[in-house]
């Protein structure tokens, strides 16, 4: 994982790998898009009411801007690999509801941005399909193993800040590389 990569720094620096031969390419972008980090920064600062508005506007900028941006990656991808299988991964549900954690975010904030986790695989899924691509959702895979699971498969608030809320290593090869293999 890239911290902070949005879908423009992908695009810009992460596809000259690409060629016409390329004949596999994976791909998971659009949470910086829309401030993921400052999501999360907020969340863990600021207030219950702070946290949740600031999910709002988040999932306001997934319906709007963000299906624009994810076009624009998908079709740089296309150009310099015409003829790829090209899989786009989503996100897991970063929380268990009602888990082990006793400290941190409320109920309410977890709801919320797992909700958002949500929509933003909606929003990626359509594109990816609307590119002829293949979307797969790494939800299953990553239940049970949230953030408050007791066994998370994802980095919480940690030093050095850019592992936060990526996934741990096993989050890799138990997480995303099933769901990879099931599509590829």
């Amino acid at each position: 994982a890239c911290s902070g990569a949005t879908t423009t720094s992908v695009s810009s620096g992460q596809l000259g790998a690409l060629a016409s031969s390329t004949t596999l390419v994976s791909v998971t972008a659009g949470g910086n898009d829309v401030g993921f980090a400052d999501v999360m920064q907020t969340c863990v600062l600021q207030s219950q009411a702070n946290c949740v508005s600031r999910v709002d506007t988040a999932v306001s900028q997934m319906q709007s801007s963000l299906p624009g941006k994810l076009d624009s990656l998908y079709g740089n991808i296309r150009a310099r690999a015409p003829q790829a299988h090209v899989v786009v991964l989503g996100y897991p549900r970063f929380y268990r509801l009602s888990g082990s954690c006793i400290a941190g975010l409320t109920e309410t904030e977890r709801s919320a941005i797992n909700n958002a986790s949500d929509v933003l695989n909606g929003v990626m899924a359509k594109q990816a399909a609307n590119a002829g691509f293949t979307f797969s959702s790494v939800v299953d895979e990553f239940t049970g193993h949230e953030l408050c699971s007791g066994d998370a498969w994802l980095h919480s608030v940690s030093v050095p800040i850019i592992n936060s809320y990526h996934p741990k290593a096993v989050g890799q090869s138990g997480g995303y590389l099933p769901a990879f293999r099931s599509v590829a």
